[in-house]
């Protein structure tokens, strides 16, 4: 990547438009934030997709309530009764991972990280597997890269990504050799809580107007 790659990309590496987002919860958290104005909490693990933040479907409510519902039966999300929550959200300076130049960076990114490893005799996380599923849900790798990215931007006094966003093709097949799966879908990372601008309870269709 060169100079005029770099430069040329920082005039578009600013995401301006407002998305919405869905997040599968809990109903006391979807209280919490909803009604008692309580800050979101960002997601600390050490396997998360896109590195630690506020995780958002993209456009998704369907996925989001996918997401809440199967997670009544995993004791990890403590969801007793699931619930969804919309939020609108300004991705600003953003770690965008649809991006050819942002792809080569933290291709890059994974070279230097796994160069640091080796260096300090530490074992380079791995992208695991769960029992019954081939999707690597467990993105200890890619997390590790991504925080690893953040940090030396920090490090170096480089301006903080607001937010991250990659596409994920996940689940079956939806026919025989497709490209496309059951359960793909575009996920947002925020990691500046200013780039939300307000929580909202998704509504039910007016069925007897068109939806714009």
């Amino acid at each position: 990547m060169n100079n005029t790659n770099e430069k040329s990309h920082l005039m578009y590496s600013t995401l301006p438009n407002i998305i919405i987002g869905f997040h599968g919860c809990d109903q006391e958290v979807f209280n919490k934030i909803l009604y008692e104005h309580k800050p979101f909490k960002p997601s600390t693990n050490e396997y998360d997709w896109l590195g630690n933040g506020m995780y958002f479907w993209e456009q998704n409510l369907e996925r989001a309530w996918e997401w809440a519902t199967c997670g009544m039966t995993n004791p990890k999300l403590k969801i007793e009764k699931p619930a969804v929550i919309g939020a609108v959200i300004d991705l600003g300076y953003c770690l965008n991972l649809l991006d050819s130049y942002n792809i080569q960076m933290l291709k890059l990114q994974y070279e230097l990280f796994t160069a640091k490893m080796s260096i300090l005799d530490k074992p380079t996380p791995k992208n695991k597997n769960v029992k019954g599923n081939n999707d690597l849900l467990l993105r200890y790798l890619d997390c590790a890269v991504i925080e690893d990215l953040h940090k030396d931007m920090k490090d170096n006094g480089l301006r903080p990504y607001d937010s991250v966003r990659g596409v994920f093709l996940e689940g079956n097949p939806i026919y025989e050799t497709s490209g496309f799966r059951e359960q793909s879908h575009i996920q947002i990372c925020i990691r500046n809580p200013n780039c939300i601008k307000g929580f909202f309870a998704p509504k039910e269709i007016d069925d007897s107007w068109h939806t714009p």
